[in-house]
Order: structure tokens, then C-alpha cells, then sequence
């Protein structure tokens, strides 16, 4: 076809020829789509063949992938000097024809982020994700960045979160990140944080509350609550409420809580069946480490419901994710006992 014979590649496959007006092009992560210049759109099947596909292997020695300010990729050969909107694999294409699987079985536990935001451009689109300078918050930041979107990791550790941000630059320096100081354990920082965020004057598409601490000793916050009551649930209960309106304004816009299946082994109401404030934020004599995450955890699933009863109407859903048992991240750090637990059960989970 001409666009393959312009990219110095002979068509050899009539049938796989396109029709007058359309052309093949590739996403960031390799997948082929059709666009359709006489009609404006653009499809994942080819227009004859109906088939999928997606290209194979890397970049030939000397070319480069970019993106313009339109957010469509194309491609540089730093050694003939001349750029091209046409992926020079795709003359070594692969099909891509799996059976439609039952929607509830179409990921498993072996499936990546990357994997699931397949074929997805995110351009455009706004993410804060807390704890995101480690662990499954760095991954769903970095993720998320590869496809485009703007995401914005608070981070308690600027520090960290500026190392999390080289790290992903480090994979596509063109990728839109920036950490900022979050700290849930100080409802004044996440008010700080929320006002530094709101004078920026950006949508907010995606809220994703991540950070969480697990198996810390008693203590107290600076606000009087115990900690981990509060970081788990009060901070990004707080930030939510704070961020509210942005998210209306941005809809549809999603709010995602990671929460965890230890929900279910813990209750927070006293005998008569009333929310008892005193499981919540227990003194030190009450106060049993495991219990206490499953107690957030609780909350995060019963806020994420209401939240979503309150703002689907406005355009705003929310959904409490249980990301996997055991998954094997920094969060087990706080006691050498769950460090050792985590390391002989790593084999048999899910890594990051």
C-alpha cells in the first residue's frame, strides 16, 4: 500500500490493502488503529479484513518514538533525518484475534496495569494518586502517565516523589508527572495540598486514594487520631470533600479508594447496632494493629459506597478496589513479623 511504500516498506498483501482515504497508524504501546480521513473517525479492525493488530518487537537501530502537541505519535530516523507518522514495524504485525472473553473473566491475576489501559489514550486527562512515589501507587501513576495522562503524585516525601517522577521520565521523557507534599496524617497538609492543587486551575478526572499504612504501632496524629484511622480513611475522606467540586466540574470523573478484602473481618458498630466512634480511633490499651487496618478498610468501602450514591448523579462515580491478597508491597515494612510473612508468602503472589 502507499502509506507502507513511503515508509520504504513493499505491500505484499492485497487483501490487507486499505481503502482510498484511510491510513494505519499505531498507539504509544504498539496497538494499530484506522483512520478514516473521508469520514473523520477512526477504529480498532481493519476496514477489509476486520482483523486486530498490534505491532512485534522494537524500534529498528536509529529511530525514536515522539509525540506532537496533538498527543498522535510519530517517529524520528535520526539516521536518514526525516520523521514519519508511519511505525516502521508495521510491516512485522501480528494478529490479534482472542476469543471475546465473559467480562468477568477478561483480567486475571496475572494482568498488568499496562495491560489493562491497552489501546487506552489518556491525553488530556488528570490523575492524583496518593502514595504514589512506591509500590501499586507508582505503578498505577506510572501507568497511567505512559498513556498520556497528567497525573500528579502526592507524595508525603517530596523527595520521594520527585525520585518516582525521574523514574518515569526515565521510561518516556515526554510523560506529564509532578509530585507534590501530601501528608495524611495532617489534615492541615491535605488542606494545603488541596488548595495548591485547586490554584493550578486543572480538571481532576481521576482521584485515586492509595496511600495506606499497615501494622504501625499506637500513636497519635498531630489532629489527636490515631494514625492509622486516619491515614488509611479520615485524610482521604477529607481530601475528597476538599476536591469535590473540582471533580463535578471535570465529569465524568471517577474517584477510585484502594481498600482491601480485610474489610470483612472486623465490625464498627457497638452491641445495639449503632457506629461505635471508639473502634475508630482507640487508645493505646484498645488498640491491636491488624485490627485497626481492617477497621479503615472498612470505612474506605463504606464511603466509597456513598460517595458514589451521592455524586453518579453529577458525573462523578466511585469504586473501592481490593487490589489482592498479600500483593507483595512496602506496606508490610512497619514490623519485621508481616516483613517475614510477606517474604515466604512472595512467591505465591502477585509482584508489583
Amino acid at each position: 500500500m502507499a502509506a507502507l511504500k513511503y515508509a520504504g516498506l513493499e505491500d505484499t498483501d492485497s487483501e490487507e490493502e486499505l481503502p482510498p482515504g484511510w491510513e494505519e497508524r499505531t498507539t504509544k504501546d504498539g496497538w494499530v488503529y484506522y483512520a478514516n480521513h473521508l469520514e473523520e473517525k477512526t477504529q480498532w479492525e481493519h476496514p477489509k479484513s476486520g482483523k486486530r493488530k498490534r505491532v512485534a518487537g522494537d524500534l529498528p537501530y536509529g529511530w525514536e518514538q515522539e509525540t506532537d502537541e496533538n498527543g498522535q505519535v510519530y517517529f524520528v530516523d535520526h539516521i536518514n533525518k526525516r520523521t514519519t507518522y508511519l511505525d516502521p514495524r508495521l510491516a512485522f504485525t501480528v494478529e490479534d484475534n482472542p476469543v471475546k472473553p465473559n467480562p468477568r473473566q477478561k483480567y486475571d491475576g496475572n494482568s498488568t496495569a499496562m495491560e489493562i489501559l491497552q489501546g487506552c489514550d489518556l491525553s488530556g486527562k488528570v490523575a492524583v494518586i496518593t502514595g504514589a512515589n512506591s509500590g501499586i501507587g507508582f505503578e498505577t501513576a506510572k501507568s497511567l502517565a505512559l498513556h498520556g495522562a497528567c497525573v500528579i503524585l502526592a507524595c508525603r516525601s517530596l523527595a520521594r516523589g520527585n525520585d518516582a517522577v525521574q523514574r518515569i521520565l526515565g521510561e518516556w521523557h515526554k510523560a506529564k508527572v509532578e509530585a507534590m507534599t501530601l501528608d495524611l496524617a495532617s489534615l492541615q497538609s491535605v488542606q494545603h495540598f488541596a488548595e495548591a492543587f485547586k490554584s493550578k486551575n486543572l480538571p481532576l478526572h481521576i482521584l485515586l486514594c492509595n496511600a495506606a499504612v499497615f501494622g504501625v504501632p499506637w500513636s497519635l496524629t498531630e489532629d489527636g487520631l490515631e494514625s492509622t484511622f486516619q491515614v488509611n480513611h479520615l485524610g482521604h475522606f477529607y481530601l475528597v470533600q476538599l476536591l469535590e467540586e473540582v471533580l463535578r466540574q471535570s465529569s465524568p470523573a471517577r474517584v477510585v479508594v484502594v481498600s482491601s478484602e480485610s474489610h470483612r473481618f472486623t465490625e464498627i458498630k457497638d452491641s445495639s447496632g449503632k457506629l461505635d466512634f471508639s473502634l475508630l480511633s482507640p487508645p493505646k490499651k484498645e488498640y491491636w494493629a491488624m485490627l485497626a487496618y481492617n477497621r479503615s478498610k472498612l470505612c474506605n468501602v463504606l464511603f466509597s459506597n456513598e460517595l458514589n450514591r451521592r455524586l453518579s448523579p453529577h458525573g462523578v462515580t466511585s469504586n473501592a478496589v481490593h487490589p489482592g491478597n498479600m500483593i507483595y508491597s512496602s506496606i508490610h515494612r512497619n514490623w519485621w513479623v508481616y516483613t517475614l510473612l510477606f517474604t515466604l508468602a512472595r512467591p505465591f503472589t502477585k509482584s508489583m
